[in-house]
């Protein structure tokens, strides 16, 4: 199926929508599951917390890879979206990506269902800090580290702000500020279950619209598989976009297998003025 049967699906009906990294994949974020993705293993919660060498590997790898999440920008998906939530057709965004490029972008009601890369908690006393002002820590605990991992072609950014390091040995991790405990990015780790206050929001936000569409996600992980199945459970139509099969095809009453940018672009462009206005 193509765009047609997509416009024809979503016109006069208010939208939800759930994005995965296919979405971001313009703005210069690899996508870890798209058909031309190279392997990828990302760090689990479990590797994080049972072995400082893993922590070590993790941080001198996102002390320079978040800054490049940092500087990314919105693309045309992005900007479609935002476009469709101020003309008042989406109810809002469901996201599995860290990368805050919907808020970016101009979309107010953002659900980030995996967490952010901008933030960071302690898991010993739950006191959060910016990225930013753990990468001044980080900076002074490690003085020049960023440039020799620059000089030696050692930067390759990945999805959570992981970013490739031959040598992470040598790095300094640093501890909670407040209590000395273990810090992490609040980000949503592979093994870790998405906070239920956030799934409830999240179906909330599905409950006040009449059709979920999904823009980049392959559906491999449970967190965002969850809410195709609840939209098919409650009859509540759903729609896909992505490059490739994914895990809710079977679900879907329309699929168009193509990027992101140019599909939400046409459907901004379509469905301008499509609702009168929400309740």
């Amino acid at each position: 199926m193509g765009a047609p049967e997509l416009v024809s699906l979503l016109a006069g009906r208010r939208i939800a929508v759930l994005t995965g990294a296919g979405l971001s994949t313009d703005s210069g974020i690899p996508d870890y599951r798209g058909p031309d993705s190279p392997p990828a293993n990302p760090m689990t919660i479990q590797q994080f917390t049972a072995s400082r060498e893993y922590r070590q590997r993790y941080w001198a790898r996102n002390h320079l890879g978040w800054r490049h999440m940092a500087r990314t920008q919105p693309n045309a998906g992005h900007r479609a979206l935002a476009a469709l939530e101020r003309r008042g057709v989406l109810t809002g965004v469901i996201t599995q990506n860290v990368d805050l490029l919907h808020t970016k972008a101009g979309s107010r009601a953002v659900i980030n269902l995996h967490g952010t890369y901008a933030r960071v908690v302690c898991l010993d006393c739950g006191h959060t800090m910016s990225r930013a002002a753990l990468a001044e820590l980080l900076e002074a605990a490690n003085p020049g580290f960023s440039e020799r991992a620059e000089r030696v072609g050692g930067i390759a950014v990945a999805p959570d702000a992981d970013a490739m390091v031959a040598e992470t040995g040598s790095f300094r991790i640093v501890d909670c500020p407040a209590c000395g405990g273990m810090l992490k990015p609040d980000i949503v780790y592979f093994g870790e279950a998405v906070a239920k206050e956030v799934v409830a929001q999240a179906y909330s936000l599905m409950d006040s619209s009449d059709v979920l569409l999904v823009a980049g996600s392959s559906l491999t992980v449970f967190s965002g598989y969850r809410f195709v199945r609840h939209a098919a459970a409650t009859g509540m139509s759903v729609a896909i976009v992505n490059r490739g099969p994914t895990r809710g095809d079977d679900l879907a009453a329309v699929k168009v297998d193509a990027g992101c940018s140019p599909i939400l672009t046409l459907l901004a462009d379509e469905l301008s003025g499509s609702l009168p206005s929400l309740p």
